[in-house]
């Protein structure tokens, strides 16, 4: 288990055709790579939310391009891809009282391990409890 902090944007834009097209295209533009997408869709308007390496800044980049935002931390756990990874990411979670605000994540086919991104109400706690579960494995491995 590999855990690390990345920058998280929410991003508002309009449900239209293009809007995902342009949003992407400012990234790709300045070379920024995107670790996890999510969205939500409502009416007329969608939320996106990217997890980004924590040394990306695309705020100026968005309001410049008309895009409001908000800049979070997210927790990044790289598990290993197999049932019950995000049970035990949860439960360790639940356990240290962290309320878990947003969850997304991926894996590639085959591959051997995935990712979870979480958003969480306290971050810096968070990592500390996720640390513990990642060195309890590595000793149990060992």
């Amino acid at each position: 288990m590999k855990i690390e902090k990345l920058k998280q944007f929410s991003i508002f834009m309009p449900n239209r055709p293009g809007a995902l097209s342009r949003l992407t295209a400012i990234l790709d533009d300045h070379g920024i790579s995107i670790l996890g997408i999510a969205s939500e869709v409502r009416d007329d308007s969608g939320l996106v939310r990217l997890a980004l390496a924590h040394d990306a800044e695309i705020s100026p980049l968005l309001s410049k391009a008309g895009f409001s935002s908000v800049e979070t931390q997210v927790l990044s756990v790289e598990v290993g891809d197999r049932p019950g990874q995000l049970r035990r990411v949860a439960d360790a979670l639940a356990e240290g009282k962290i309320n878990i605000t947003t969850v997304y994540g991926t894996s590639a086919f085959g591959a051997a391990s995935a990712r979870i991104l979480i958003a969480v109400q306290n971050t810096d706690r968070a990592f500390q409890i996720l640390e513990a579960l990642a060195a309890a494995d590595r000793q149990a491995s060992a």
